[in-house]
C-alpha cells in the first residue's frame, strides 16, 4: 500500500531562507565562471568589430566594473610600427613610452622592441577597461589590428545587455555560444572564431 502523500508548508521566513540559499548558490556558481553560455545551443553577447565605432559606451555602460569588454590585438594584421596610432597619441613628440606620450588611460598597453623600427604591442587585459580609445587611435593611424571584444570569462551574459542597449552603432549582438568571438583576420576583416 502506497504510503500517503504528507501535504508540506513552509512559513515565509522559510520560504526567504530557502530562496535566499538557492540565490546564494546562483551567485557562487556565477562567481566560479559557470554561465549560461555554457550550455550546448546557448547565445552570448559579442561586438561587431566593423560595426563598432569606438564611442566609449562599452566602459561605462557593462554592469561590472571594470566592464567585460576588453581590447583584443590581432597580431597578423600589425604593422609593428614604432609610430602606433593605438599606443601614441596624436599628438606625441617623441615616440617613447613616457606616459604623457600614450593614448590609454590605463597604459593597459605595453610596447616592446623587437628590431629597428618594430615594436610588438600587448594588451594587459586586467588594465583594460574597454574604452576603445586604443582602437579608435589604430583605425584612424593604423590598420586596425586593435579591437574590442567581449570577454566571456567575465560576461555574466544579461538578458538585456546594458552595453548594447546603449550602443548606438548596434554592434553588439547575440552569437552562438559554440562561436562567441568575432575576430580579425589576415585581410583586417571580421571572422566568427571559436575560442
Amino acid at each position: 500500500m502506497a504510503e500517503p502523500v504528507r501535504k508540506v508548508t513552509l512559513s515565509r521566513r522559510a520560504f526567504l531562507k530557502s530562496s535566499a540559499g538557492v540565490t546564494a548558490l546562483a551567485a557562487a556558481a556565477a562567481g566560479l565562471g559557470l554561465r549560461r553560455s555554457a550550455i550546448a545551443g546557448d547565445t552570448v553577447w559579442q561586438i561587431d568589430p566593423d560595426k563598432c565605432v569606438q564611442c566609449g559606451r562599452c566602459a561605462t555602460s557593462c554592469v561590472l566594473a571594470p566592464s567585460a569588454v576588453k581590447c583584443v590585438h590581432a597580431y597578423d594584421v600589425c604593422g609593428y610600427c614604432n609610430r602606433c596610432g593605438g599606443f601614441h597619441t596624436p599628438t606625441a613628440k617623441v615616440t617613447d613610452t613616457a606616459a604623457e606620450n600614450q593614448l590609454c588611460p590605463t597604459s593597459a598597453i605595453r610596447r616592446t622592441f623587437v628590431e629597428d623600427p618594430y615594436y610588438r604591442y600587448d594588451i594587459v587585459e586586467a588594465l583594460c577597461i574597454g574604452c576603445g580609445m586604443c582602437v579608435k587611435g589604430c583605425g584612424s593611424f593604423g590598420n586596425g589590428s586593435l579591437f574590442l571584444q567581449i570577454r566571456h570569462d567575465r560576461c555574466v551574459n544579461c538578458n538585456q545587455c546594458t552595453i548594447a542597449r546603449d550602443c548606438p552603432a548596434q554592434a553588439i549582438t547575440r552569437v552562438p555560444a559554440s562561436r562567441p568571438y568575432r575576430l580579425r583576420g589576415v585581410q583586417g576583416r571580421s571572422r566568427d572564431a571559436q575560442v
